[in-house]
């Protein structure tokens, strides 16, 4: 079994691949990426990290009931309670990273690099908001 990982470390690789995966393989000409294969591939894998870098920091997945998984709009709630700024940018990294690249791989490179620095700051601010007995809970599920 591989060794358990430090989630806002693991929630920066997953920054880092979309990174990757952007440089690599999605090709980019002027203001716009060629391959939406590959932007939506990004777009996916640093929302993800995202949802990493928050199940660590808010502990919205145990106050769930069993086999429940979590939704959108419980992230909200939990981040909303904390700070009051952060809903709104979650919900524009939502759109951005999850609905406009994921789903639809918008080629813009502004949009896809706007939507990438929004991650960052979202993974900054679980870091600044993670104590170590929410990432001990995160480590044993």
């Amino acid at each position: 079994m591989s060794e358990l990982k430090h989630p806002i470390r693991e929630a920066e690789r997953y920054l880092q691949n979309a990174r990757q995966i952007l440089s690599e393989k999605a090709g980019k000409d002027d203001d716009y990426y060629n391959d939406s294969k590959y932007v939506k591939m990004a777009g996916h894998t640093a929302w993800c990290g995202i949802l990493v870098a928050l199940d660590a920091a808010l502990g919205v997945r145990s106050g769930l009931k069993k086999n429940r998984r979590p939704e959108f709009k419980d992230y909200q709630e939990a981040i909303s309670r904390i700070d009051k700024k952060m809903p709104r940018i979650l919900l524009n990294s939502y759109d951005t990273l999850h609905k406009t690249l994921g789903y639809d791989g918008n080629l813009n490179y502004t949009i896809v690099q706007s939507g990438l620095k929004e991650a960052q700051n979202i993974i900054d601010w679980a870091a600044k908001n993670c104590s170590d007995s929410k990432i001990n809970n995160f480590t044993n599920r």
